[in-house]
């Protein structure tokens, strides 16, 4: 990948995808966000899945700004999660949106 922009994406997308434990001699890196769809959906289920990827993108990708989550769950069925998270990169003056649903 030749394009900085592209680079943070996809290495943002592999923090996010990525189990804790999966990767070599860095246990504790990555959301893994496809652990949370066997979490019970409860009031504190989304504050819980964003305090993760937060501290994850702070320690790992500090380079990334992020703007918003948001969780959205409207016509999809019970086992499965839309998230989207705006974020920016500010020493490049770039924002960009990812999209996931798992």
């Amino acid at each position: 990948i030749k394009d900085f922009k592209r680079l943070v994406r996809q290495n943002f997308k592999m923090l996010l995808l990525t189990v804790p434990g999966e990767r070599v001699m860095e246990p504790n890196f990555g959301v893994g966000l496809k652990a949370f769809l066997f979490e019970l959906n409860d009031a504190t289920f989304s504050q819980r899945v964003e305090n993760r990827i937060r501290k994850q993108t702070s320690l790992y990708l500090p380079l990334v700004e992020i703007d918003d989550i948001f969780f959205d769950t409207s016509g999809m069925d019970s086992n499965a999660m839309n998230i989207i998270i705006k974020y920016s990169l500010p020493k490049i003056g770039a924002t960009d949106l990812l999209q996931f649903t798992i």
